[in-house]
């Protein structure tokens, strides 16, 4: 039984609503505003095109849509697509979202033939699937950031191989390394992220298309053909859970906030390395800012920046774990709150590599300041006591015999290596002449010649696999052709 009443509002022109046969009056102002979200979900206007141009062709196929029909939806969509690259496209709060805007205005360019491009899904699984396209796109382009500042950092410690600086534990010095070494381990982390967010990637690629609202479709849709058609590598297995769970967008945050917190890591030594009180690296004048009142200042801007932007990153991480935590299947209404999350994890992680990928290599190296550092703080006490050791003494006896000699070089006002023989021998007497080579920052950092060990040796054939693994990086995925109309 239909109702004549016709739905009535505050404002002055209601739009229609696609969903608003059941209701007798229209959607409140300020609820309408209050539950839009075409203000940010607009971001994945191609997407969207891309997945009804995949389910309109897909349609025609299995005879639900006729050729002309496919045809005629096919060329308003990319019609509505030169829109919106354009900045022309007439968006509308009143429709809502990405999806009944795009709709409407096809109707609008084409007719009646519109009405049926949404035949056999949902916004539930339309949703799902623009956002496992447009995060796709974003992981290849961060993946392709993250390489391009793996490959810069590797070439840095390449040329700073031989570079002694001091290596720290509790921020005191502790043993010497070279910058070379570092700067390698800061590429460790970043590999493990990168392997993360493929994982992450494979993970997504399976398409919910065909899901519909919760059940599946009565039509006799083909999603195995959608899924190719959209560069997935499947259909997902469950329909209730393809249009509820937003795991994907969760792990893909849970990588950007180690990602970020990796770099602010080095966002802090590249802070403290440029303060006058260490004095280790130079950044060039174009990643600095000066100050308003004091002419001298040169401020590490963009470490700086990078390292507050890990909490905004990580609160977004929480905010969607609790986003999700108790919601019963499947789709619920508070999933539109997963966007603007996901997409200010994944700006904010694409700008801060960007950032990185530009600034690591023009880093300079103040060699001199390096090694003068290192030669401070009894760095090469730990090459004593192995040396102890491999004259037969009991490394716990060769420990407190190194440490009465720190205290006893602290009394002098010396460093290990400019105690005298006599000296050293008054601490043990198995001290010989030789010792002498054991106690230089160049010996010290020589002799750790193992796979993953600080020496310049060490450090050239780690770059070396470093570089091989990066080179077998597969390209990012190519684009479907609908992709390609899409972009």
């Amino acid at each position: 039984m239909s109702n004549s009443k016709a739905p009535t509002n505050s404002a002055n022109n209601p739009v229609p609503k696609p969903w608003g046969g059941r209701f007798s009056e229209a959607t409140d102002t300020f609820v309408e505003r209050f539950t839009a979200s075409v203000s940010f979900d607009q971001r994945m206007a191609l997407e969207d095109i891309q997945g009804s141009l995949a389910h309109a062709q897909m349609l025609s196929e299995v005879g639900v849509l006729s050729d002309g029909e496919y045809r005629k939806i096919a060329a308003g969509l990319g019609d509505i697509a030169e829109e919106i690259k354009a900045g022309t496209f007439p968006w509308s709060v009143q429709l809502e979202d990405v999806h009944m805007n795009i709709e409407a205005r096809l109707t609008e360019r084409i007719g009646p033939t519109g009405k049926k491009l949404h035949t056999g899904r949902s916004r539930n699984d339309q949703v799902a699937t623009d956002i496992r396209l447009w995060l796709r796109s974003r992981i290849d382009r961060i993946a392709a950031e993250l390489t391009r500042l793996q490959s810069g950092l590797v070439a840095l410690a390449e040329r700073e191989a031989d570079t002694i600086m001091p290596g720290f534990t509790h921020l005191q010095s502790a043993q010497p390394v070279t910058f070379g070494h570092h700067l390698l381990a800061w590429n460790a982390m970043l590999s493990r992220d990168f392997e993360r967010l493929m994982d992450c990637r494979k993970r997504l690629n399976r398409s919910p298309l065909g899901a519909a609202a919760l059940a599946g479709t009565s039509y006799p849709i083909d999603r195995a053909r959608t899924a190719e058609l959209l560069g997935f590598d499947a259909p997902s297995e469950n329909s209730l859970d393809s249009v509820s769970d937003r795991d994907f967008a969760i792990e893909f945050c849970a990588f950007a906030a180690l990602l970020l917190t990796h770099l602010s890591r080095a966002s802090e030594e590249l802070v403290l390395w440029t303060s006058s009180q260490f004095d280790f690296i130079d950044l060039p004048d174009r990643f600095c800012t000066g100050s308003s009142i004091m002419p001298q200042k040169k401020n590490p801007d963009v470490p700086e920046l990078v390292r507050g932007k890990t909490g905004r990153v990580n609160g977004h991480l929480v905010a969607l774990l609790t986003l999700m935590k108790s919601q019963p299947l499947a789709y619920n209404k508070d999933n539109q709150e997963d966007k603007e999350p996901l997409f200010d994890s994944a700006d904010t992680a694409l700008d801060c590599l960007r950032a990185f990928a530009d600034m690591v290599p023009a880093l300079e190296a103040k060699r001199d300041n390096m090694l003068e550092a290192a030669a401070r703080g009894f760095s090469t006490a730990t090459d004593l006591a192995d040396y102890l050791v491999r004259k037969g003494v009991a490394f716990r006896d060769a420990h407190e015999i190194v440490g009465q000699s720190v205290s006893f070089a602290i009394e002098q006002g010396k460093d290990l290596a400019e105690l005298s023989l006599h000296q050293l021998q008054q601490c043990c007497a198995e001290i010989d002449e030789d010792v002498f080579a054991v106690l230089t920052l160049e010996g010290s950092v020589t002799a750790r010649a193992h796979i993953g060990g600080t020496a310049p040796m060490q450090v050239r054939a780690a770059c070396a696999r470093a570089r091989d693994a990066i080179a077998l990086r597969a390209e990012a995925p190519s684009g479907t052709d609908l992709q390609t109309q899409c972009q």
